[in-house]
């Protein structure tokens, strides 16, 4: 799965553990009605963000991980979460309705040294 949207913030790498570590992005997506998604990047992934500021519009591919917990009562309880495993920047795009300009035409002269024997139809 995918998210496109602009970059609303960028977290710093949290050591949760010794072992594990993550890191939350914000962003805000192009729609209708504009979601405010985080989402994040954990282990090795973390550093895929470096090169990321807040404001840039990029594309995100992520995957949805669920788990469940018993909290001391006994409880279960559900979470969810949304982890990024890519990112990209998307580049500005030509509005689908326009095309770019067509560079002018040239124009060609006509001569008329050619004579009606050294004209021939054939391609070679």
């Amino acid at each position: 799965m995918e998210l496109q949207g602009k970059i609303k913030m960028i977290g710093n790498t949290q050591a949760i553990t010794d072992s594990f570590k993550k890191r939350e992005i914000v962003i805000t997506t192009n729609e209708q009605y504009p979601q405010t998604i985080m989402t994040e990047f954990v282990q090795d992934k973390v550093d895929l963000l470096n090169n990321y500021e807040v404001g840039n519009d990029v594309k995100i591919s992520i995957n949805i991980r669920g788990r469940e917990w018993k909290n001391p009562k006994g409880e279960i309880k559900y979470f969810n979460s949304i982890q990024g495993w890519r990112i990209e920047k998307l580049s500005g795009e030509v509005d689908s309705g326009q095309l770019p300009p067509a560079a002018p035409l040239q124009s060609f002269e006509t001569t008329n040294d050619v004579k009606d024997e050294d004209h021939d139809d054939l391609p070679f």
